[in-house]
C-alpha cells in the first residue's frame, strides 16, 4: 500500500512551493531574478543488527526493495506492508563511502558558488546517527570526509593565478536543554541566536577557528568532541544527550575588480535521537534531557508540517534547534536529510515515526541563492603639496613680483621611463589599481614599439582620461576651498576673543563677526490676584497698612507684600478685586438668612454645598435653632474648618463680584 495518494502529494508540493517562495530572502546581487527551487533530498540508511541484542535472531521488520525504496510491515495488518520511496536507500551492507559519495559529496560544490548547504542525521536513539556523521578511524564518517574534500577544493580554487582567494573557518556547538553551548570554548556560557537584515542566522560570540589543512581541523575538532554531553542508557552506552552542529564557512574574495565577496556555509548536524523513556529507563537528569530532546524534535516536526501545508506562520522560534535550522528547512540551503533506522522489531514504532518524518521532509522546498557582495578597495590618500592645494591665481600671487618678472627656468627634463612619463595618471586617486596597472603595461608596450606622442593618451579612451583628470582638478579646488573656509572660521573665532577696545583699534581688513540676532522679551502676562477675606477685613480697619496679595506661582502659593510706594508700572502688571465693607457685610447677611430660612434646594445654590451637606444643615437647624453667624457652620457634622474657609471665600467673593 502506498504511503500517500497522488493528489495529496501534488497539493503538498504546491503548498510547499508557495511557502518556500514567501520565505526566501534574496541578496542584493541578482535580486531581480528569483532563485530556482531545490527540494530537500532524503536518504535512508538501515543499520545492521547489533550483536548481543535480544532481537538479533528475529527477522527484520524493514526490507529494501531497490536503491530508492523500501517497505516495512504494517502493524495494523501483518499481511500488508507500507512502501516508502526516497532519493536514496542504503541497506545493511552499505559502507560509509557509499553514503558520502552518493548523497553528501555532490553538494560541496555549491559552497564554492557562495551558497549554503546542510546535512542532518535524524533517527531514534541507537540507530547509528553519530556513526554516520563521525564514524571511526577505520571507517570515517560524513564529517571527516567532507572536511577533507572541502579543504582540497579550496586549495585548488584558491591557488596562485586563480581569480578567487579562499579561506575556511570552523565552529562547533551543541544545543543542550535549550542552551546553545560553544564546544570550542565551553566557558562562554549560553549563546543567543540572532538574524541579520538579510535573513541569515547568526550566533554572536561563537568561536571561529581558521583551518588550512585536515591536521588543523583535527587539532580543534577532537578536543571539542570530548566536550559534548553524552550519557549511558539501556539502549546505548554513549547516547548523545544534545544536538551537535559543526559550522564550516568558506569565504571567497576576488583578487581583481570588481572585488566581489562570497560566503558559503556548511552545516553538519548530528541530532539527538527521540527516546521512549519506558525502554531507556531514564530517571532524574536523563529524564530531563530526554524531555528537552523530544520537545525540540516535536517542534521540528511541526515546522516541516507547516512548510508542507503553506501556513502563514512557521514555528521556527519555538525551539533553539529549529531556529538554527531556519536556513536548512524552507530557507536558502541545499539540504540533505539522512534518516537512520534500525531493523529490530522492538524499534518498530520509532522506525515508522522516522520514516513518516522523512517522507514529509522530502516535500519541503528550499530556494538557495548566492551570498555575494561587493567590497570596494580603499586607496591610500594622495599627499598634495601646498602649491597643489592653492589655485593657479593664488599660486601666482604667492610668488613675489620679482619671481613673476624673472621667472624660474625649469631644468631640462631627464629621460624618464614609461612609468614616470605617466605621472599624471598615477596621481589619479579615483582610478582603479588594476586599470592603472594595465595602462602602464600598455604604455610600456607602445614605447617599445616606437610609438610617438604621449603614449597613454593615444589609446581609444583618451576622452575618459581627460574627464578623470578634470575631476581630479575639481577635487583639488574643493580641498583648497575647504582650507580657506577653515582659515576664515579661525579668524572669526580669534576676533570674538578680542576685547571691545581692541576691536576698535583692529585693522579694517579683519572680518567682523555677523551681527547677533536681537531677542525681544515678551511682556509678562497679567496675573489675577485674589485677596483672602481676613486680609480684606484688616485692610478695611487700617487703610494705610501694607496690602498683602496672594499670588499663584506654579504649584506653590506665596504671600508677597506690595508696598504702596512702588512705581505704577509694577502695579499695572497685576490687578486685584477690592470689596467694600458694606458689600461684604451685605453678602454675609444674605448667606446667614439663606442658612436660617432656605430649604435644602435653596442651600444647594450656594457654592461648595451639595445635597448631603444641605440636608445636614437643615437637620442641624431643626434641632439647635437658627444660626447666629455664618461661622456656626463648623458645628455641622461633615464640615471642617478648611471647608468652611473655602465656603466663605467662594460665596462672599462671588457675590461681591456679581454685584460689581
Amino acid at each position: 500500500m502506498d504511503a500517500g495518494g497522488t493528489a495529496q502529494l501534488r497539493r503538498r508540493e504546491m503548498a510547499a512551493a508557495i511557502s518556500g517562495a514567501g520565505r526566501c530572502r534574496l541578496s542584493k546581487v541578482g535580486a531581480g531574478r528569483r532563485p530556482p527551487p531545490a527540494r530537500v533530498r532524503v536518504a535512508v540508511r538501515l543499520r545492521p543488527f547489533v550483536d548481543g541484542t535480544d532481537g538479533a535472531g528475529d527477522p527484520p521488520c524493514v526490507r529494501g526493495l531497490d536503491s530508492c525504496s523500501l517497505e516495512i510491515a504494517n502493524w495494523r495488518n501483518h499481511q500488508e506492508t507500507l512502501k516508502y520511496q526516497f532519493d536514496a536507500f542504503y541497506g545493511e551492507k552499505s559502507s560509509q563511502q557509499d553514503i558520502y559519495a552518493g548523497s553528501v559529496q555532490p553538494i560541496l560544490r555549491h559552497l564554492l558558488e557562495g551558497q549554503n548547504a546542510s546535512v542532518l542525521a535524524y533517527g531514534p536513539t541507537g540507530a547509528g546517527k553519530t556513526h554516520t556523521m563521525l564514524g571511526s578511524p577505520e571507517q570515517p564518517g560524513v564529517i571527516p570526509r567532507a572536511l577533507m574534500d572541502l579543504l582540497q577544493l579550496t586549495r585548488e580554487e584558491g591557488g596562485e593565478g586563480r581569480p578567487w582567494a579562499l579561506s575556511v573557518t570552523m565552529s562547533y556547538l551543541e544545543i543542550y536543554q535549550e542552551k546553545v553551548l560553544d564546544l570550542l570554548d565551553p566557558a562562554s556560557g549560553d549563546l543567543v541566536i540572532r538574524e541579520d537584515c538579510r535573513g541569515n542566522i547568526l550566533i554572536p560570540g561563537l568561536t571561529q577557528k581558521p583551518i588550512t589543512s585536515f591536521a588543523d581541523f583535527e587539532r580543534h575538532f577532537l578536543p571539542a568532541s570530548r566536550n559534548r554531553t553524552v550519557g549511558a542508557t539501556r539502549l546505548n552506552q554513549r547516547s548523545s544527550r544534545s544536538h551537535a552542529v559543526l559550522l564550516v564557512k568558506v569565504d571567497q574574495r576576488e583578487r581583481l575588480a570588481p572585488f566581489r565577496q562570497r560566503e558559503g556555509k556548511l552545516y553538519l548536524i548530528d541530532l539527538a535521537g527521540s527516546e521512549d523513556n519506558r525502554r531507556t529507563g531514564n530517571k532524574g537528569l536523563r529524564l530531563k534531557e530526554s524531555g528537552a530532546i523530544n520537545s525540540s524534535l516535536f517542534v521540528l516536526g511541526k515546522v516541516v508540517d507547516a512548510l508542507n501545508q503553506g501556513l502563514p506562520r512557521v514555528p521556527y522560534r519555538d525551539s533553539k534547534l529549529t531556529r538554527l535550522l531556519q536556513d536548512s528547512l524552507g530557507g536558502s540551503a541545499h539540504s540533505i536529510l539522512i534518516a537512520n533506522i534500525a531493523p529490530e522489531r522492538r524499534f518498530y514504532l520509532d522506525t515508522v515515526s522516522a520514516l513518516n518524518f522523512a517522507a514529509r521532509s522530502k516535500e519541503v522546498i528550499n530556494r538557495p541563492f548566492t551570498n555575494e557582495s561587493l567590497q570596494l578597495r580603499v586607496l591610500a590618500p594622495v599627499k598634495l603639496s601646498q602649491k597643489e592645494l592653492l589655485g593657479p591665481s593664488e599660486a601666482k600671487r604667492a610668488r613675489g613680483p620679482e619671481e613673476e618678472e624673472i621667472g624660474s627656468p625649469e631644468p631640462p627634463a631627464a629621460p624618464a621611463s614609461a612609468s614616470q612619463e605617466l605621472s599624471p595618471l598615477q596621481k589619479l586617486s579615483s582610478m582603479d589599481p588594476a586599470v592603472l596597472e594595465r595602462l602602464l603595461s600598455l604604455d610600456r608596450l607602445l614605447g617599445s614599439q616606437g610609438s610617438q606622442g604621449t603614449h597613454g593618451l593615444n589609446t581609444p579612451r583618451r576622452e575618459r582620461m581627460v574627464l578623470m583628470k578634470t575631476m581630479e582638478e575639481k577635487d583639488l579646488e574643493i580641498e583648497r576651498l575647504k582650507m580657506k573656509q577653515k582659515e576664515l572660521e579661525a579668524r572669526v573665532l580669534a576676533q570674538d576673543a578680542v576685547d571691545p577696545k581692541d576691536k576698535e583699534n583692529s585693522s579694517p581688513a579683519m572680518l567682523r563677526p555677523l551681527a547677533r540676532r536681537t531677542v525681544t522679551v515678551a511682556k509678562p502676562l497679567k496675573k489675577a490676584v485674589v485677596m483672602p477675606l481676613q486680609l480684606i477685613q484688616e485692610q478695611a480697619a487700617s487703610p494705610n497698612a501694607e496690602i498683602h496679595i496672594l499670588k499663584k506661582k506654579g504649584r506653590k502659593r506665596k504671600l508677597e507684600s506690595l508696598d504702596a510706594s512702588e512705581p505704577e508700572e509694577k502695579a499695572e502688571n497685576c490687578w486685584e478685586l477690592q470689596i467694600s465693607p458694606e458689600l461684604l457685610a451685605h453678602g454675609r447677611q444674605k448667606i446667614l438668612d439663606l442658612l436660617n430660612e432656605g430649604s435644602a434646594r435653596d442651600l444647594r445654590s450656594l457654592q461648595r454645598i451639595g445635597q448631603k451637606k444641605a440636608q445636614l444643615i437643615v437637620g442641624w437647624r431643626e434641632l439647635h435653632g437658627p444660626f447666629s453667624q455664618v461661622e456656626d457652620l463648623e458645628r455641622v457634622e461633615g464640615i471642617s474648618g478648611k471647608q468652611m474657609e473655602s465656603f466663605l471665600k467662594a460665596n462672599i467673593l462671588g457675590l461681591a463680584a456679581s454685584q460689581r
